[in-house]
């Protein structure tokens, strides 16, 4: 359990973040912000990234079992459900076939710009226009990551992503969070940027061919943290099996012609966790006339009005469940180890990973047939991460 407190950033990366405030740089921007989104996926270009989640016991693809009868069952509700869409957009009939015209080999910044928002629509922006419900979301774009706990090096930095803001939870419920959240430069598996709490939707964008499958990488890290989040505040109050292959995350890849859609779910078998994709569907954005233009907008905005409240109970019913006297007999300074790749079937059952002096492609290198082999450890000792006691009442 105490591998839940939230940990302090190692000082390489406070000595960053001092280094661009004395620079001039504002003090909420982070190293990882500052990453154009092609050096960002960098890590993710090589094939070989899969393999590294895979020794960490997350797998792009669907379990043996595959997921549960109920999210069979909400998977056809989310794409099935009818939704409105903007009436006057580059999708209209008239501008269709235009607008894929002009997209077409062009770069990243520029199908954001067109046509994102119409395949992935904003929860901030349906907020602002009224609806309510969606008051407790907050989204980020190509925002690093840095107050998350990734599995690999390489921290997430998603295109969009939706989480809940920090006003959606009560004074209590945040009291209950706070060992495990820590203060804003700390690091959290209950966290995205330092504003966004237990995100839930992630989404790349790509050109070019076989990007999509780098975008696939990308979104399989981010969202797998969100589900790891969510099977470790129902571990911490005994309630793991509620999720047990369950989806509670969803991420879309897309470029200016193709959509992905998948869901993110935990296998649960006591103390081990793995995790897992489903592919929910997958289209052509111009196929027949444009049949299915729509059909990533309608799924993300059901994914807002149908699935996510039902997800927030949830995760306020496990808050509220955590004893007010918790206490934990913590060391002051624990050595985390990232698994050897020998360990495969162990896969993220500690979930303790931290920062190392590694990079992306240092990590991938140890996956080379020509450097590793099976004499050799491939397990690093990390730098010591200093966890924060919670007050004792």
């Amino acid at each position: 359990m105490s591998h839940l407190l939230a940990r302090q950033k190692s000082t390489t990366s406070l000595r960053r973040k001092r280094s661009d405030s004395d620079s001039g740089a504002p003090s909420s921007t982070t190293p990882s912000d500052q990453k154009a989104r092609e050096e960002k996926s960098s890590p993710y270009n090589d094939a070989r990234y899969e393999a590294l989640l895979a020794a960490k016991g997350i797998f792009m693809d669907v379990s043996d079992l595959g997921v549960d009868d109920k999210s069979k069952t909400l998977i056809r509700e989310l794409l099935e459900k009818a939704q409105p869409v903007p009436k006057d957009s580059l999708f209209r009939e008239d501008l269709f076939n235009s607008t894929f015209r002009k997209i077409r080999n062009r770069n990243k910044t520029r199908v954001i710009r067109d046509i994102s928002q119409l395949i992935v629509p904003s929860a901030e922006i349906f907020a602002t226009y009224g609806a309510a419900a969606l008051d407790c979301l907050i989204e980020s774009t190509n925002e690093g990551w840095n107050n998350s706990i990734p599995v690999t090096k390489t921290r997430p930095q998603p295109d969009y992503a939706v989480g809940f803001r920090r006003e959606a939870f009560t004074e209590a419920q945040l009291q209950k969070l706070q060992p495990f959240v820590g203060d804003l430069n700390d690091n959290s598996f209950f966290m995205g940027t330092w504003y966004m709490y237990f995100p839930f939707f992630s989404s790349e964008v790509k050109c070019g061919a076989a990007a999509l499958d780098v975008a696939d990488r990308q979104n399989a890290h981010s969202m797998t943290l969100a589900v790891r989040g969510v099977v470790e505040l129902f571990r911490l109050v005994k309630r793991e099996k509620e999720l047990h292959r369950e989806i509670l995350a969803f991420s879309i890849s897309h470029d200016h012609r193709s959509v992905r859609i998948y869901g993110h779910y935990p296998v649960i078998e006591g103390k081990k966790t793995t995790f897992y994709r489903h592919p929910i569907h997958e289209f052509s954005l111009t196929a027949l006339d444009g049949k299915e233009k729509w059909t990533a907008y309608k799924f993300t905005r059901s994914v807002y009005d149908t699935w996510m409240p039902t997800h927030f109970k949830r995760l306020c019913s496990a808050i509220d469940a955590i004893p007010p006297d918790i206490h934990f007999e913590v060391s002051e300074e624990s050595v985390l180890r990232y698994p050897s790749l020998s360990g495969l079937s162990q896969g993220l059952e500690s979930h303790h990973f931290s920062d190392s002096g590694a990079t992306g492609d240092d990590e991938l290198r140890l996956l080379d047939p020509q450097e590793v082999t099976a004499e050799t450890s491939v397990t690093q000792t990390l730098e010591l991460a200093a966890f924060k006691k919670p007050k004792t009442r």
